[in-house]
């Protein structure tokens, strides 16, 4: 039997997706949208609030393409406090013009894999900080839920521990080449989620994020490994300019 990799875990996170209904938003009066746009920017600054003292983090983008209009991660210490955050959105005006197409409820993660014997990695202040992420305010967001296969020789489960460590490492050498281009935010949803693992991406160039998502297919960890589900990409939606974006 394979021995477990034991992991680390940091706070709760919800990938909460949105389509706007844009008839019913033009429908509604000039006053009710202004209302419920003011609403959703208070909103907004109450978790800038939890942001700055780092009792939680959030970000808000627009989707590209048909899957969704808005997506909004947040991340919270608790699975309770982060119902309370999406309860908050739900009820207000703006959320009775979307409709949730897609949510992925997981806990940032880090394995054990590149640990030495002995060594304690999550007693590590830095450990400690990507556990607990202050999500990045920069241009692009790219999300996607994935897996481990599990079919035949290409079972991921049933392989020796020091056999994917090895992948890993080959793996996490490819992601290291675009350090300072891309701030990536792994989540474990194991008992949480239909899928193992969501992988979320901040880049500056979103060119960065096509190039390191192709550059590791060829790892061999992804090669015979990966199964993916679907990409969401999309662009900073910063709080002041949330009028601009709904405005009709």
């Amino acid at each position: 039997m394979a021995e477990a990799v034991e992991t680390m875990d940091g706070w709760y996170c919800l990938h909460d997706l949105r389509k706007i209904d844009w008839q019913a938003w033009k429908q509604a009066t000039a006053s009710q949208r202004d209302a419920a746009i003011t609403e959703f920017q208070e909103l907004l600054t109450k978790w800038d609030v939890i942001d700055e003292e780092k009792n939680g983090s959030h970000a808000v983008y627009s989707i590209l393409g048909h899957k969704a209009d808005l997506i909004l991660m947040v991340l919270r210490p608790t699975l309770k406090e982060l119902q309370e955050v999406e309860l908050s959105f739900n009820k207000t005006a703006l959320a009775s013009f979307t409709k949730q197409t897609y949510s992925y409820v997981s806990i940032v993660e880090l394995s054990k894999y590149m640990a030495k014997e002995g060594e304690k990695p999550e007693e590590h202040p830095g450990t400690q900080a990507r556990l607990r992420p202050r999500l990045p305010k920069w241009e692009h967001l790219c999300f996607y839920p994935m897996d481990k296969r599990r079919q035949g020789e290409d079972n991921w489960y049933v392989l020796p521990m020091d056999e994917r460590r090895r992948l890993m490492y080959e793996h996490g050498m490819t992601g290291r080449k675009y350090a300072g281009k891309i701030r990536q935010i792994i989540t474990g949803s194991m008992g949480f989620d239909d899928w193992e693992w969501s992988v979320t991406l901040f880049a500056k160039d979103a060119l960065d994020i096509k190039k390191l998502v192709y550059e590791m297919r060829f790892d061999e960890v992804s090669a015979r490994f990966g199964e993916f589900g679907s990409f969401y990409i999309g662009n900073i939606l910063p709080k002041d300019e949330v009028p601009s974006f709904l405005q009709v």
